[in-house]
């Protein structure tokens, strides 16, 4: 039976298991991201609910009552001055990447972004080899504004970051 149409909508708590185990393989398995270990669902409740508190999204995508992948937006950078610039961060299941689950949340998410009264919107990519999180920025009206060289060290390895922005 296929995939019925995927739902975009605010995480909740009830959701936070499986975002930690989304992310969980990605900090285990990959450079995609710089954590070494794993935040625990409580540390993901904290951050539900700051970013809630901060009126910034916090999206899941559900397939089949399954939460297939997520993207939040958080503040940039703790200074008031950075208060419009928001960081996204976008995961899906490792089986769910490639069916435009990504396009689908990022494009939500902006428009969370801006709603929130966000002006910019940054994207930090670590350089893995794999084009796909640049491709997508890129599509969605991202362009690059630098890039930071071997700047994190992960899994035995120097990693770049690719830093893309746009307007909210």
């Amino acid at each position: 039976m296929p995939d019925t149409q995927p739902t975009v909508r605010p995480a909740t708590a009830g959701d936070l298991e499986a975002i930690a185990g989304i992310f969980a393989h990605y900090v285990t398995d990959s450079v995609f991201t710089f954590e070494e270990v794993p935040p625990t669902v409580g540390q993901w409740r904290q951050r539900l609910g700051t970013l809630i508190e901060c009126g910034l999204p916090f999206l899941v995508a559900e397939v089949d009552g399954t939460v297939a992948g997520y993207a939040y937006a958080s503040p940039w950078r703790p200074k008031p001055a950075y208060r419009h610039t928001v960081e996204d961060s976008i995961f899906l299941a490792p089986d769910r990447q490639r069916k435009g689950l990504g396009r689908l949340l990022l494009d939500a998410l902006l428009r969370g972004c801006a709603a929130a009264g966000s002006r910019q919107v940054v994207a930090v990519i670590a350089d893995s080899g794999d084009p796909a999180s640049v491709a997508l920025h890129r599509a969605c009206g991202f362009t690059e504004a630098g890039r930071l060289t071997r700047v994190g060290y992960k899994h035995g390895r120097w990693i770049d970051t690719v830093l893309m922005q746009r307007a909210a």
